[in-house]
């Protein structure tokens, strides 16, 4: 029970994959939860899947592309669950919201949508968590998943490497400016993971490059979410965890 007595806002918790991964991680591990989804549907299936374990979830509806839903988000985790301890952010992506075309012919509009939903969301409700976790003076744990693309080349993907690269940096900053307040940031950065929307399938070209030999899945970035935001990493912070199979250290030659 890692997280027993903690109060998270889990934000992408609803949907499948690494978001319902961690909601469900959260719950088994004794946390009180907070699920938002952009679809009731599914935060509500998300946060009775622990509470059907015996474990406390809410759900809540909110589009992280509102600055209105995301503080909204906040106030809401803590009005349901009486203050804040963890903040995890899942939402992100380039594959299901705009085309992969190399830099020179991307849209301005394509940029914008991938800063959105990748970035902008997470400074957002990490500022609004920060002013909750300095009230409350007990300190908070932020952890945002990010990707092995804000550190390593992507070929077609530019927008989104950049803006899980602004994530190591937010990470960075929070730890440099709050850690003296008791409050941590890092970010777990996947590589290659199985899930609905990508790499859903095994597919022989990306494994082959995979040292491990296959696909990460979801409970896994969910257990180092859950390790980062837990007190056994409360010396960690400023940090990425690196979820790839090897990949990052493999060099050109095998």
């Amino acid at each position: 029970m890692q997280l027993n007595g903690k109060r998270a806002l889990v934000i992408g918790g609803g949907g499948g994959g690494i978001g319902r991964a961690t909601t469900e991680a959260f719950g088994n591990e004794g946390a009180a939860v907070v699920v938002v989804d952009r679809d009731p549907a599914r935060a509500d299936e998300a946060a009775e899947a622990v509470r059907s374990r015996g474990g406390t979830a809410y759900p809540l509806v909110g589009d992280v592309r509102s600055a209105r839903d995301v503080e909204a988000m906040v106030t809401g985790a803590v009005e349901r669950l009486g203050g804040l301890d963890v903040l995890v952010t899942v939402v992100g992506g380039q594959v299901a919201l705009v085309p992969a075309v190399k830099l020179h012919e991307m849209a301005d509009e394509d940029w914008d949508t991938i800063y959105e939903v990748n970035l902008r969301y997470v400074a957002r409700a990490v500022r609004a968590a920060l002013r909750v976790f300095l009230e409350q003076g007990t300190g908070g744990a932020i952890v945002s998943v990010g990707s092995v693309t804000g550190f390593m080349a992507a070929p077609e993907q530019a927008a989104y490497g950049v803006m899980k690269a602004g994530l190591l940096s937010l990470a960075r900053t929070v730890a440099a400016e709050y850690a003296r307040d008791g409050i941590r940031m890092n970010v777990a950065a996947a590589g290659a993971i199985a899930t609905a929307v990508a790499n859903a399938d095994d597919d022989g070209e990306v494994v082959e490059e995979i040292p491990v030999g296959r696909l990460g899945r979801s409970e896994e970035v969910a257990r180092a979410v859950v390790y980062l935001a837990s007190d056994a990493a409360a010396y960690v912070t400023g940090q990425r965890l690196v979820l790839d199979g090897g990949v990052s250290v493999r060099g050109p030659f095998g």
